[in-house]
């Protein structure tokens, strides 16, 4: 007489697979390219650029500053005004040594631009350029 053997629950094996450290490893490629990833802020608005002949593409890693046609200036989408470019260009300054774009529209006078440059040669910008279309 064959005896037949009854399977139970606890004798049986399941056989899964732990995905515990793909989610671990899946995090970590997320942090790390969060962090490498070069975050550029806009000015946050539209200025009409003028011409220029021998215009290049600069770095992506700079300060954007913006001269409306008003004459506002702005950084980041909020207005800090003429006297508000030292302050941020210095704050910006201290955790790299970053380059100031002034995007100023065709209509503002050379007077208020040359005083943006002005102030952020003062916070101590070493690299300062004129954004312009090609």
């Amino acid at each position: 007489m064959k005896r037949r053997r009854l399977l139970y629950a606890s004798e049986t094996k399941s056989e899964e697979i732990n995905v515990s450290p793909l989610i671990d490893i899946v995090f970590i490629l997320l942090i790390f390219f969060i962090v490498t990833t070069v975050f550029v802020e806009e000015t946050g608005v539209e200025v009409s650029r003028p011409q220029a002949a021998s215009a290049s593409m600069l770095e992506k890693n700079s300060i954007l500053i913006a001269i409306t046609s008003e004459g506002n200036v702005v950084y980041g989408g909020r207005e800090i005004g003429l006297s508000g470019v030292r302050g941020t260009v210095q704050r910006l300054l201290k955790s790299d040594e970053m380059p100031v774009i002034v995007q100023v529209d065709k209509a503002v006078s050379i007077e208020l631009y040359t005083k943006v440059h002005d102030a952020a040669l003062l916070a101590g910008a070493k690299r300062i350029s004129m954004a312009t279309t090609h």
